[in-house]
């Protein structure tokens, strides 16, 4: 063989393994853009039904804090009656 052919087989070589990179990483990276846009579109529907949980919590403490405020507002007026009967009625002074 001479110097000529060897040149030619290391260039043909060469190229061989170049193009087979480029290849690999075209494919490597179109499987991690298609995985990254899968878990994008995971991301967005977790994140809608926990925002779904999150106002059907809201909904519920609101709820039970305007229940709670009832029941003070009637603890506040059972007081009043209370000390009203025990001390009598302000005399006004």
């Amino acid at each position: 063989m001479t110097e000529p052919q060897s040149w030619a087989l290391i260039g043909a070589f060469t190229t061989i393994m170049l193009g087979g990179m480029t290849i690999m990483t075209t494919l490597l990276m179109r499987t991690v853009t298609a995985s990254v846009n899968g878990l994008r579109g995971e991301m967005t529907g977790l994140r809608g039904e926990m925002n779904g949980r999150f106002d059907g919590i809201r909904g519920e403490m609101n709820a039970r804090f305007d229940a709670m405020g009832t029941r003070i507002d009637h603890l506040d007026r059972n007081i009043s009656a209370l000390s009203r009967r025990v001390w009598g009625e302000p005399s006004g002074e």
